[in-house]
């Protein structure tokens, strides 16, 4: 039976490959997201990715110009139903992009479900984030 500790191994994965991403490399990532049409991702620059080919390459496109940083969850909430995990918190850290550093403090929600070969992520959705908006703004 799934148990808190399992989904708290597989958050601790997926905040990793998070800061790997902040540092440029999002490889890690798709060992972490559920590989089908319902993957979606809110991010805090906004939008809305639908289908785990488009949730990953979104993940990608900000490795390809993030140049530092790291991102962890606090305050984390986790509740595990069966082969569905809901987990909720604040995303805390800092990721410099393409020279410009953008602040992480937003609330976050995680929806994981219970796959072969474990926990997979099939939805991520953060608050916005004005830091980081900032930082677009700038790129233009």
């Amino acid at each position: 039976m799934p148990t808190e500790n399992d989904l708290r191994d597989a958050s601790d994965t997926f905040y990793a490959a998070l800061s790997s991403m902040a540092t440029g490399d999002a490889g890690s990532m798709a060992g972490i997201w559920t590989n089908s049409a319902e993957a979606t991702a809110q991010h805090p620059i906004g939008g809305r990715d639908v289908g785990s080919d488009a949730v990953l390459a979104s993940f990608g496109k900000v490795a390809s110009i993030a140049r530092g940083g790291s991102v962890e969850i606090v305050d984390r909430m986790i509740q595990v139903s069966g082969d569905v995990a809901v987990e909720t918190g604040v995303e805390k850290g800092k990721i410099d992009i393409a020279g410009h550093h953008a602040t992480i403090d937003h609330r976050v929600t995680n929806v994981y479900r219970k796959e072969a070969g474990g926990w997979k992520l099939v939805h991520h959705h953060t608050d916005l984030s004005p830091s980081m908006l900032d930082v677009l703004a700038k790129l233009g």
